[in-house]
């Protein structure tokens, strides 16, 4: 069975805080870091709530809150408690999608390498892993920015059987 999820998230820039920027795993330098309990990475965090859109478990909450209160604020900790939810209902990912709505940084240098540290992720080929990006012309906090949203669509297959969420 073949099924689809919408995951989102957004966070403003943290301005007097020298956390890095990280978007996909991946540190972009000369940018401000996102104000989160954890290093902040929107992508990852609307593709494991794309995920809980499959599994029916969300993780960001009481699971990342837990996480955070441990000391592990890696956002591939959260990505990788998805995972284990979605291998463990028999699924895998098909495709990913990524929208961006941000005036800065400019991500048309980084989408090559947060493609691939994404596909690497998820182990899937990087033609699998889309990413867009927009300034959404000013419109929003996001557009004249004050932060970074991202919209995630994930494609994954299911066994047929599987006929219940997690």
């Amino acid at each position: 069975m073949i099924c689809c999820a919408m995951g989102q998230d957004s966070h403003r820039f943290e301005e007097a805080n020298e956390k890095p920027l990280i978007l996909g795993g991946l540190v972009i330098e000369g940018e401000k870091g996102l104000a989160a309990n954890s290093d902040g990475d929107v992508l990852l965090h609307a593709l494991t709530n794309a995920i809980s859109g499959v599994t029916g478990r969300n993780i960001l909450g009481p699971v990342a809150d837990a996480l955070c209160r441990a000391g592990f604020t890696d956002s591939w900790g959260y990505l990788n408690e998805a995972l284990r939810d979605l291998k463990r209902a028999g699924g895998r990912i098909r495709h990913v999608s990524f929208s961006v709505e941000a005036a800065r940084p400019k991500l048309l240098p980084h989408i090559p390498a947060i493609r691939q540290s994404v596909a690497d992720m998820l182990q899937i080929p990087p033609a699998h892993v889309g990413l867009t990006a927009t300034s959404g012309e000013g419109l929003t906090a996001f557009g004249r920015g004050e932060g970074i949203q991202v919209l995630c669509l994930l494609t994954a297959e299911l066994p047929e059987e599987s006929g219940e969420m997690l």
